[in-house]
């Protein structure tokens, strides 16, 4: 990292055309000071790679399988449907963010998910 000897900001790598070749000078941003040996020892090249993700990257597909593995906490609560004591228990922000959160629970018996607000 080199800094301009005028304005003292950090120069910056700059492509500068002399004719039809173009090289790599460091430049500054602010008062436009261009440092003329830059070229010479500067030997990176500058390239640029776009990489486009497909949309089933993004998406994740929880199997049946996925589903009944139990990896969340349970609480002693009576389920609604079958009366149940036990349920799964996470809890979702679903308001504004100055609101408490709510709390969603699925009855480890029948799979009945409800809810209940704090």
């Amino acid at each position: 990292m080199e800094f301009c000897p005028k304005c003292g900001s950090r120069l910056e790598p700059k492509k500068s055309k002399n004719g039809k070749e173009a090289t790599l000078v460091l430049a500054c941003p602010k008062c436009g000071y261009k440092k003329p040996e830059a070229a010479e020892k500067i030997e990176q090249k500058v390239t640029s790679k776009v990489i486009q993700h497909k949309p089933q990257q993004f998406v994740a597909v929880i199997s049946k399988e996925e589903q009944k593995l139990s990896t969340l906490p349970t609480v002693r609560i009576e389920c609604p449907r079958c009366g149940n004591n036990t349920a799964y228990v996470w809890q979702v922000q679903t308001r504004g963010a100055d609101e408490s959160s709510t709390q969603f629970l699925r009855c480890t018996k029948c799979n009945y998910t409800f809810r209940e607000y704090s």
